[in-house]
């Protein structure tokens, strides 16, 4: 079995930050990707940031410069920086993570909310 915990969510002022924090736990030996997803009411689930076992990164558009995702392979944590935040990035961000190639597992998401 294998648990995925989300943290670090709230309620923020539009151009503050928050740092969110995912990990992973249970039967893991490694992991490979890890994700951050975020879906808006009333709007499709979208990739936020992807970071590979080996440090590569890539970011949606609408967060490139303002987020950065970085991980510790010790602790099978994700993290992700949120600086500059928008009213728009108000959303349930989710932590998503590839235990082995085509095994996924999900946390159940921290919701974030900008306010303006």
């Amino acid at each position: 079995q294998v648990q995925v915990a989300e943290s670090g969510g709230g309620l923020v002022q539009a151009g503050g930050s928050l740092r969110l924090s995912c990990a992973a736990s249970g039967s893991i030996f490694s992991i490979n990707t890890m994700c951050w997803y975020r879906q808006a009411p009333g709007k499709q689930r979208e990739l936020v940031a992807r970071i590979t076992r080996s440090g590569s990164t890539n970011y949606g558009d609408s967060v490139k410069g303002r987020f950065t995702i970085s991980r510790d392979n010790a602790k099978n944590t994700v993290y992700l920086q949120m600086n500059s935040l928008k009213p728009e990035d108000t959303a349930v961000y989710s932590c998503n993570i590839e235990r082995a190639p085509g095994l996924y597992y999900w946390g159940r998401g921290t919701q974030v909310t900008v306010s303006s």
